[in-house]
């Protein structure tokens, strides 16, 4: 289902279209392009060594089809560049240093021009406005040394989809070359924050992984906290604090249809899904202490899965909902805990100093985030899953809640700086290099992440 602003659109709505000798060559990313696109080749990306250097490569603006298509075509080519330089592994060429400019789609680049720059991947590319009114809009991903095609493709839509199919190019760009699945073409849910500190009006908001597009699902008459993506569907599950107990509730964003989760007795606190979207794992708090509970969704049937005096609390599944990670003052103070989906036995995998809280599951299944707390420090690290090579991200004043992109290999989290001022939302790459701030309206806290929406 292709979405935008959370309506429901037809999935032929973007259409991918091949045609023979457009695409030949598409995907065969073996010309070349330094030894990223070898280790692409491999099925695998090395993204740890010290001398990693980003891949130069050029986007010119797209070629407009007709007289109208400019700014489309400016735009499609603007948005890839940005996503392209926020991963951090990617280094686009300014076009002030363009060594040609591109008028013809439809003929092979000057290669002898570009090979001087150092560049290794030329994207080319066509937006036009078709009679019917549809937006057709192509690409072409060269590789400068060897003149020859890595991938192509071309699609068509409703002209207001523009900014997804800049998404969509850009992960096919960043599969190619790097051998990984994208992240570009995905959403997230935040808590918008608006208002002064002791009056803070907090509402979930949905937007591109970008910043672009918000759009907001609450109206703020109600404090939300914790909204998470089912892996599944367009829905989202939250907690609500409104009259009385906090509630747990889903929103489908398709339709804006919300409905309560289930009746609590108590505190009920993160709720999150199951990767088949079929339950949602959360915890609820009886007198002292919170322990673990599962519900099936279709049944509304509710598991126990811990009891012990101890607040446990922040359940994740992993990505093949056989484990769960969460977070336990069991030992003494906030840790990392690990256990089977369906209960028993727990073993702690964090042992570092300090309190580790906010654990979330990698949906490539090799790491669990975390926030640490430590010496007036909040830090975003990651570990293995069984508590191994540990490493700190980013550190500072109150960084928390991590929520990983769907191909593992960004988080994005929130940094609150205190006082007078607000959150704001950054993402980080699991290396550790390349953090960015994401623009929001607002302040913003409580991100969660999507999967891919193609």
């Amino acid at each position: 289902m292709i979405s935008k602003f959370g309506s429901k659109v037809p999935m032929q709505s973007i259409t991918r279209v091949s045609r023979r000798g457009f695409i030949a060559g598409a995907g065969t990313a073996a010309l070349g392009l330094s030894a990223a696109l070898a280790q692409a080749q491999q099925g695998r990306l090395r993204i740890d060594p010290a001398d990693f250097k980003p891949i130069p490569i050029a986007i010119p603006p797209f070629v407009p089809g007709g007289p109208g298509d400019a700014d489309v075509a400016n735009g499609i080519a603007q948005v890839i560049t940005n996503n392209l330089k926020r991963s951090g592994y990617f280094a686009p060429l300014d076009q002030a240093a363009f060594a040609e400019r591109i008028t013809n789609f439809d003929q092979v680049p000057q290669f002898a021009s570009w090979k001087p720059l150092s560049v290794q991947g030329l994207l080319t590319g066509r937006a036009t406005r078709q009679g019917d009114g549809r937006l057709k809009a192509e690409f072409r991903l060269w590789d400068v040394n060897s003149g020859q095609q890595s991938a192509a493709q071309q699609y068509v839509t409703a002209p207001e989809y523009w900014r997804r199919i800049a998404h969509i190019i850009s992960d096919q760009i960043y599969t190619t070359l790097l051998g990984e699945k994208g992240y570009f073409d995905s959403r997230v849910v935040f808590v918008d924050e608006s208002g002064p500190s002791d009056r803070r009006v907090k509402r979930l908001a949905l937007m591109d992984q970008d910043g672009a597009n918000v759009r907001y699902l609450t109206r703020g008459a109600d404090l939300v906290l914790t909204p998470r993506f089912s892996p599944s569907s367009q829905e989202i599950t939250y907690m609500e604090f409104g009259q009385g107990d906090p509630k747990v509730y889903l929103f489908n964003i398709e339709t804006g249809q919300r409905e309560i989760v289930g009746n609590f007795p108590g505190m009920s606190f993160s709720p999150r899904f199951s990767p088949d979207g079929q339950r949602i794992i959360l915890s609820l708090q009886q007198g002292g202490n919170s322990n673990l509970f599962v519900m099936d969704l279709r049944s509304r049937t509710t598991t126990r899965l811990t009891d012990t005096p101890a607040i446990d609390t922040s359940p994740c599944y992993s990505p093949d909902g056989s484990q769960i990670c969460f977070e336990s003052d069991r030992g003494g103070k906030p840790q990392i805990y690990v256990m089977p989906a369906t209960g028993g036995g727990a073993q702690r995998i964090s042992f570092g100093e300090g309190s580790y809280s906010t654990p979330v599951w990698s949906p490539r299944g090799d790491y669990i985030a975390f926030t640490k707390q430590g010496g007036g420090q909040f830090a975003i690290g990651i570990m293995k899953t069984d508590g191994s090579g540990e490493r700190i991200l980013t550190s500072g004043f109150h960084n928390e809640g991590p929520t990983f992109a769907p191909n593992g290999r960004v988080l994005m989290f929130f940094r609150d700086p205190g006082g007078t001022a607000g959150p704001s939302l950054y993402t980080i790459d699991v290396s550790g290099r390349f953090e960015q701030k994401v623009p929001t309206p607002g302040y913003a806290s409580d991100p969660a992440w999507s999967p891919l929406l193609s």
